[in-house]
């Protein structure tokens, strides 16, 4: 639609005459920044004061094309400046993501003599909890206390979904439940924060209170509560909920069947999702995503992969696949046994150029890694432009793994050397890597070091590392002693470490004594059988294999072979 405008002279005329064309130009026909910047000529040209809301839709108009500049020079052009104005101002540079600016804007507001609204208060509390500042929704909310409207509906499901975004899940229950009247708009805001944190009884204990109070739930209100349910444990609780959206008729809502499907892979029932995700004639990244992932999960990789693939060529989703979804794909391609999918993925990244991102490059070092290469993966982790912690930690577990002890410590060092603390993540990769190589004093050294000089706390799958290396050396009586000073009741994990040892020095006392804990803890594990039974073995009480072969036979357990894959690539 293409538009002409006239420059008009000034005076009252064009107020009354033409104000209401005016308006209809930009509330509909405004669809370039030039034609926004032909009206704001006009405004110029003529009186101010011909209408008062024309200066507000000329600035979202500006907003929206997002020339934030002429939106600001406009606003500072208006000698009255109305609320509807400034929450204009403010919703524009919440649009950029200038979430500063529009915090200040907010508090130049305030400062004019100018109350804010209920649209003010949601406006600035979305910029809060897109620039994740909880100290900033907290002073909005002493803000509309002061000011009265706190019991505002709008200003008071903004405060609620804030809080929520931001995971101050308490705060926002507390603001929901002072709430005087709670309008649908309250309840879903309420539902979706649950949903956030994955609190499925408090999400559905929300929804039996918002069918109590008389309200009728909505698409809004049954996707936050499927977003709530995760894990298979849910599964029967998704498909009733499923069942009661047919029955309220949103079988046909486009983003519910979406939230449908990511539900159902989230709780393992992959042949739903199949069903609900074929029967979608569009398909967004997110359903994508949850869809791929849950066959990831389910342990079904090689389909994930498959789906991916069908995603490229697919007509039903537009959207580019993201740093997050390239992550989830790399955790599948690491349980494979052939390493091709994770090249064909690395290379997909290079080419749309989301390889540098964290998560990304660290799901391809913890993939080459265990495909058994992690001289690759060491490669990626040298031209990423910016080394995390979470980076340096996969890095190190990736060479640790692979038996590369010694470097695995000189990235330790290279890590310090930058200025990084590490956590307790980077020592269990620490001490996995002594345990692959041998390095049992340099084990001993960090486990003493965790605590002295870094703070650190060590957790069960720490002793579970220095057990093992103390019964790599045969110390067996130092990593019982060590196991029963634990300041932690120990787990299968750290017996099951010791007894490994005592397998592979054929001690026989101890090993009885170690299995019997096993036993308690877990009394159909045939792994710890299996490693008593070669102690006896090396003993030759050949009555005693005997009988545990035929325990393990009898009830029904069996040992799961290995398997070796050979393949061979070329780089």
């Amino acid at each position: 639609m293409r538009m002409n405008f006239v420059v008009l002279g000034r005076g009252s005329e064009f107020g009354s005459r033409c104000a209401p064309r005016f308006l209809s130009a930009i509330g509909d026909a405004v669809q370039a920044l030039s034609q926004a910047k032909q009206l704001h000529a006009l405004l110029v040209t003529a009186d101010h004061s011909c209408h008062p809301s024309l200066p507000t839709k000329l600035l979202r108009s500006y907003a929206n094309h997002g020339d934030i500049v002429s939106a600001r020079h406009l606003f500072d052009q208006i000698p009255r400046k109305t609320v509807l104005l400034w929450n204009s101002l403010i919703r524009a540079h919440a649009r950029c993501r200038d979430f500063s600016t529009a915090f200040s804007v907010f508090n130049q507001m305030r400062c004019s003599g100018v109350n804010p609204d209920g649209f003010t208060f949601a406006c600035v509390l979305r910029a809060c909890a897109e620039h994740a500042d909880p100290f900033g929704a907290s002073v909005v909310h002493g803000t509309m206390i002061s000011t009265g409207l706190v019991s505002d509906s709008i200003a008071g499901a903004a405060l609620v979904n804030s809080y929520s975004k931001l995971n101050l899940v308490n705060d926002a229950h507390q603001v929901f439940d002072e709430m005087p009247e709670r309008d649908l708009v309250s309840w879903n805001t309420m539902i979706m924060c649950c949903s956030y944190g994955g609190n499925a009884h408090k999400g559905l204990e929300l929804f039996h209170g918002l069918r109590e109070s008389g309200e009728k739930p909505d698409g809004y209100t049954f996707t936050g509560l499927i977003s709530c349910l995760w894990g298979s444990d849910l599964a029967r609780v998704g498909k009733g909920i499923h069942g009661l959206c047919l029955k309220e008729g949103y079988s046909s809502n486009c983003h519910l069947r979406c939230a449908l499907v990511s539900m159902y892979s989230r709780c393992n029932v992959l042949h739903s999702a199949s069903l609900l995700f074929r029967s979608l004639s569009q398909v967004d990244l997110v359903t994508w995503s949850a869809f791929i992932t849950g066959f990831s999960q389910a342990g079904q990789c090689e389909e994930s992969i498959c789906l991916f693939r069908e995603m490229m060529t697919s007509s039903r989703c537009a959207a580019r696949p993201d740093s997050i979804l390239i992550a989830s794909l790399l955790s599948a391609c690491a349980t494979l046994p052939s390493i091709r999918p994770c090249k064909e993925i690395h290379c997909f990244a290079l080419r749309v150029g989301i390889n540098s991102s964290v998560s990304v490059s660290c799901g391809l070092i913890d993939a080459y890694s265990k495909c058994g290469f992690a001289q690759h993966g060491f490669r990626i982790f040298e031209m990423m432009p910016r080394r995390t912690l979470v980076a340096y930690n996969t890095v190190i577990l990736s060479m640790g793994s692979n038996g590369l002890g010694m470097e695995a410590m000189q990235t330790f060092v290279a890590m310090l050397n930058e200025g990084l603390k590490p956590d307790k993540a980077t020592f269990s990769a620490l001490l996995c890597a002594c345990c692959h190589s041998g390095l049992q004093m340099e084990g001993w050294k960090l486990f003493s070091r965790m605590h002295s000089e870094f703070g650190v706390d060590p957790e069960i799958d720490h002793y579970v590392y220095i057990v093992k290396l103390l019964g790599m050396v045969g110390e067996l009586q130092e990593a019982y002693d060590l196991v029963q000073a634990m300041p932690v009741v120990p787990d299968s994990g750290v017996w099951g470490a010791l007894l490994w040892g005592c397998s592979i020095h054929g001690n026989k006392e101890l090993g009885e004594i170690v299995a019997q804990k096993l036993y308690e803890i877990e009394p159909r594990k045939t792994a710890y059988r299996v490693m008593l039974s070669n102690i006896y073995a090396v003993k030759e009480k050949w009555g005693d294999v005997k009988y545990l072969r035929n325990e393990i036979a009898k009830e029904g357990m069996h040992k799961i072979p290995g398997i070796s894959w050979i393949e061979n690539i070329n780089f």
